[in-house]
């Protein structure tokens, strides 16, 4: 969840020497730093919905699933960012030995919040197309049921939408699937 982009401009390297010592978390696109705010009670629910799902049914397989604070790099144009769930099917590959950036996400997902769906729909996923081992961008809004999967095949992305609790995205990449009434389990819609 980003809000407010600072007027600073640091390299990657100064950016993750920075960063690894920071209270907050911030993202990096190309040299500005983007500073992340709190998430809300549905977007944390939401989150941790997902990340069971996807933990559960990949347990016994060679995939890592990373809630919230394991950092993802873009190559070109350099960006760092920490999506709400990575997932890596195979080896983990990291930027260095700290462990805490990873390069090589098969799944990305993100929690919606009316403050950034916008730069999660675009600027986002513009920028994690780039990362060639990611195969599916999934958007999940936390204040209606809705839910965006992208997937790529071969060099073309597919968007499917789904707004229905009993649905079941099917995320093919890692041979898994959501269902929405889990995703949405306990979460409450404001007005």
């Amino acid at each position: 969840m980003s809000t407010v982009t600072a007027q600073t401009y640091l390299t990657p390297t100064e950016y993750l020497n920075w960063e690894r010592k920071a209270v907050t978390k911030h993202e990096y696109l190309d040299g500005e730093i983007v500073a992340m705010s709190g998430a809300s009670n549905a977007h944390n629910i939401i989150t941790m919905n997902t990340s069971y799902q996807l933990y559960d049914q990949l347990l016994d397989r060679d995939c890592l699933v990373y809630a919230s604070d394991m950092r993802v790099r873009v190559q070109a144009p350099v960006s760092y960012f920490y999506p709400d769930i990575a997932v890596v099917c195979g080896e983990p590959r990291f930027e260095d030995d700290v462990f805490d950036t990873l390069l090589n996400p098969t799944v990305v997902v993100e929690v919606l919040s009316p403050s950034t769906a916008a730069y999660d729909r675009r600027e986002k996923f513009t920028r994690y197309q780039q990362i060639a081992s990611l195969k599916e961008y999934i958007l999940i809004s936390q204040n209606l049921i809705h839910l965006e999967h992208h997937l790529r095949q071969e060099n073309q992305w597919s968007a499917t939408e789904f707004q229905k609790l009993d649905d079941v995205v099917p995320v093919t990449s890692i041979e898994c699937e959501l269902l929405l009434g889990h995703i949405y389990r306990r979460v409450t819609f404001s007005d």
